[in-house]
């Protein structure tokens, strides 16, 4: 019996390398992730989370190595970069909505100015996504009008709205005060069982827990540790795991 052949992975990055000056914050990074696996990177301040998740969509450059999405190389700019960054969803720390705008229009400009499509169907589609995120009473009014927890749910539904293959989620609840988090969290869980493909640089280890597939440690730049949640938090392997884990998960 030979066994079928493995799947192409979603997102594929190939000894990623990436200098700030002479810190080489990413080291040799080797990353599958497969459709509708939810990843979850977590590790120390400054071990190179957030810069690996904006590299797959290009926000960041990389010195050596490749990333792939669905296939097809990043592209390093024009026209082709947009299009696959439009299939690369991206949530960040700060919500970086327009603030002059109403939030039906946040969530429509990007399918109407990349994606072509007519003002109708793209509030249609707002109006359905951000009433799946929560705030479905909330369109008319102006970013400032909103909470911090409901202003993420909206950054949720704009990237959700160009109908990405994978999301991408920077720390998308450290900005937030602690009871809004769980209503931030409680979009992504719902996302992850349907079957979104995601990867989150998070500090919140129930998250982690409970909806990722897998657990990716950061350290120095480099992966130490890829493993199940329940693999990982019940039995690290490595030192630098256990010492991070021991810190956050006492308190």
């Amino acid at each position: 019996m030979t066994s079928p052949e493995q799947p192409q992975p979603l997102v594929d990055l190939q000894a990623v390398n990436k200098h700030f000056g002479p810190l080489h914050v990413l080291r040799d990074i080797n990353l599958q992730v497969k459709r509708g696996e939810v990843v979850v990177v977590i590790g120390p301040s400054g071990s190179g989370k957030s810069t690996l998740c904006r590299a797959i969509n290009r926000l960041e450059t990389i010195d050596t190595g490749t990333i792939t999405i669905d296939g097809k190389t990043l592209p390093s700019e024009g026209k082709e970069l947009a299009h696959l960054r439009a299939d690369v969803g991206m949530v960040f720390q700060s919500f970086n909505l327009f603030a002059h705008k109403t939030i039906l229009e946040n969530v429509t400009l990007g399918p109407i100015k990349v994606k072509g499509a007519s003002k109708a169907d793209a509030e249609e589609q707002a109006r359905a996504l951000l009433e799946r995120v929560g705030v479905g009473q909330q369109a008319d009014k102006l970013p400032a009008q909103l909470s911090g927890g409901q202003q993420q749910r909206v950054a949720i539904a704009r990237a959700l709205a160009m109908k990405p293959k994978v999301m991408l989620f920077d720390e998308p609840t450290s900005a937030l005060d602690p009871e809004m988090i769980n209503e931030v969290l409680d979009v992504m869980i719902e996302l992850a069982r349907e079957g979104m493909t995601m990867v989150v640089v998070t500090h919140e280890m129930g998250f982690a827990r409970k909806a990722a597939d897998r657990v990716v440690f950061m350290a120095d730049g480099q992966i130490v540790e890829d493993a199940k949640p329940e693999d990982f938090f019940t039995n690290p392997q490595s030192a630098r795991a256990k010492d991070f884990l021991s810190k956050i998960l006492t308190h």
